[in-house]
């Protein structure tokens, strides 16, 4: 595992608690899984992703990750509903640990409330409570 130095964080990104990230592009929502999940992970090779009509609500379950080490939750940091699904990881779910912010990202949601983004860190305020863990 890498050091919190040698990690990327996204700056265009909101992160959550649990090490998923939001990126608000207009009317939609992506979402995906941290440098720091995925290199706590390790080498990631099944995704498994919620429908395309799917909604939930912030902090719900919206799917795992499986890797050599261990399967954990996806936790969606923001209601609403799921308007499309990476389909690529299907076939290539090491892009979740090659490129987690760009060919990496999971799915996109019509967010139910656009002020929960606000309450997601910023990178700076991620990256310190990283270094608390």
């Amino acid at each position: 595992m890498k050091e919190i130095s040698e990690l990327q964080f996204a700056e265009d990104v909101r992160y959550a608690d649990d090490h998923e990230w939001a990126r608000d592009e207009g009317d939609k929502v992506r979402i995906g899984v941290d440098d720091y999940a995925q290199d706590q992970l390790g080498d990631i090779v099944f995704v498994e992703l919620p429908q395309v009509g799917d909604s939930f609500s912030k902090g719900d379950e919206f799917g795992t990750v499986e890797s050599v080490k261990a399967v954990a939750e996806l936790f969606i940091p923001m209601g609403g509903e799921v308007l499309a699904v990476n389909e690529k990881l299907e076939e290539a779910p090491e892009l979740v640990n090659k490129d987690p912010y760009q060919g990496g990202w999971m799915i996109e949601i019509k967010p139910a409330d656009p002020a929960e983004m606000e309450a997601l860190m910023t990178r700076d305020a991620y990256i310190d409570m990283l270094k608390g863990l």
